[in-house]
């Protein structure tokens, strides 16, 4: 990341385990960026890219002051939201599809209640953020007997926050969907959309290798509903999976950008984070000019879930299928007009570091957003290799994630140039679920990008050279 050309400086991250990012006691985070915000010399936009990120931040936004521009949460609802045992609670509150799950308060209870959800079950620590490092324990786990059940909960002091059992809902090539979406004060939706995810990496139980812009009535219904519930500002991704029955069921709530958040972006170019960019400079939001049909590709982990799972990388949609997306409008009555002569110029960076484990990002602030911005979500010093099918140029947004963990690429090359798909399989079963990342932070400094892959509008270029980005690394 130090090297890309979209950045302009690398700041040090706070010291300590986790990169420094303690939510419970986040004075170093508050430090760094103090300094940060010194070197910046004006108010910049802070977004947070991870749970732990958004939890952090939050806590210390009082004491920002007027250094960053941070959305307004509610006391503590990025870590009631990311805490997955409250946020089956919140859904049963408003009647929001979710898992059934179970909450043991022993491990007798944890066995009983695997084998009344039936098994196999799926087990989750309700915080994983709080996860040491090196114990093993992992986020997520599918177990197969009430006996192993059991023996997760007696690790409960070690994992530091509470066991959850939910009911296991198979995978399947329609199942998993997300929502993201970008809001205003009380909820209010600026820009949002419900998507598939086609490919995943690993295979049905990972990260969005290759998804597709799908309006559905049901995603988009649940995704408005709780953020209008929980008076949420700022940006979200949820995840969803449909049942048997075809009912879509919550299964995570993020309180920031996905990893395929440019995948919602319309045909003038605005995304969510540029439209919470504008959102928390007191400029006008465009209307947006929905794009159902666009399709996001990881380029590296779309080949390995296409290999392992001898699925094609991409499925056609009939244009005729695809429904407007629900939208509520996107300028705001209360909005400021947009800067004069003096304002400052450029855009606020529309790509950013691709993976959900990117922390925090902070934008300079306050500039215009032309229509005609179309920046790549790419990421690598080489930028990304693109194979797009005929029928998709122009509606496919490209990304190469973990280039810092050439094991994917190696990977990749042994099952496509190796001595045969058997050998190359085999290779893959030993990949990474996904690749390690060492940046905590990026501030985003104003910048324009030309051209890009969405279609231009008429709109005046910004009236100076562009900045690139800043990154603070761990």
């Amino acid at each position: 990341m130090a090297r890309s050309r979209y950045l302009r400086a690398v700041h040090q991250g706070p010291d300590g385990g986790s990169g420094g990012l303690d939510p419970d006691a986040p004075e170093g985070l508050l430090t760094c960026l103090a300094a940060v915000s010194e070197r910046i010399g004006r108010p910049a936009v802070l977004v947070a890219m991870d749970d732990l990120s958004a939890i952090a931040v939050a806590r210390i936004a009082p004491r920002l002051g007027e250094r960053f521009r941070i959305p307004h949460q509610p006391d503590g609802l990025p870590a009631r939201v990311a805490d997955k045992a409250e946020l089956s609670r919140l859904c049963a509150r408003w009647d929001i599809p979710h898992p059934e799950t179970v909450i043991p308060a022993s491990g007798a209870e944890a066995a009983e209640a695997a084998w009344g959800l039936g098994l196999p079950t799926v087990a989750k620590w309700s915080r994983p953020w709080l996860l040491p490092a090196g114990s093993g324990l992992r986020s997520t786990t599918l177990v197969h007997s009430a006996a192993e059940a059991r023996r997760l909960y007696e690790h409960s002091d070690e994992a530091g926050c509470r066991l959850l059992l939910q009911r296991f809902l198979p995978a399947g090539p329609d199942t998993d969907w997300f929502f993201h979406g970008a809001f205003t004060r009380g909820g209010h939706p600026l820009l949002a959309g419900s998507g598939r995810k086609e490919l995943s990496w690993p295979v049905r139980t990972g990260l969005t290798a290759v998804g597709r812009w799908l309006p559905d009535p049901a995603v988009e219904e649940a995704g408005l509903r709780i953020a209008e519930r929980l008076g949420y500002q700022g940006i979200l991704d949820l995840d969803f999976r449909r049942d048997e029955r075809g009912c879509f069921r919550l299964v995570d709530f993020n309180p920031r950008p996905g990893a395929q958040f440019r995948l919602f972006t319309d045909a003038a170019g605005l995304d969510v984070v540029q439209a919470m960019y504008l959102d928390l400079t007191g400029q006008r939001v465009p209307e947006p000019v929905p794009w159902p049909g666009r399709v996001f590709v990881a380029e590296n982990y779309a080949l390995l879930a296409a290999v392992r799972g001898r699925q094609l990388p991409f499925r056609r949609e009939p244009s005729a299928h695809l429904a407007p997306s629900r939208r509520a409008p996107a300028a705001r009555a209360d909005a400021g007009p947009g800067p004069g002569p003096g304002a400052a110029p450029g855009v606020p960076a529309g790509r950013r570091p691709g993976a959900d484990e990117t922390p925090a990002v902070a934008a300079a602030a306050p500039v215009p957003v032309p229509p005609a911005a179309a920046p790549v979500g790419a990421d690598g010093p080489a930028g990304p290799v693109r194979v797009v099918p005929q029928g998709e140029r122009g509606r496919v947004e490209a990304a190469w994630f973990a280039t810092d963990d050439p094991k994917p690429f190696l990977a990749m090359l042994a099952a496509f140039l190796g001595r045969g798909a058997d050998k190359g399989a085999r290779v893959l079963r030993g990949v990474p679920a996904h690749g390690r990342r060492t940046a905590r932070a990026v501030v985003r400094a104003p910048r324009q990008r030309a051209g890009g892959l969405t279609p231009p509008a008429p709109a005046a270029p910004p009236a100076t050279a562009a900045e690139p980005d800043e990154l603070l690394t761990r």
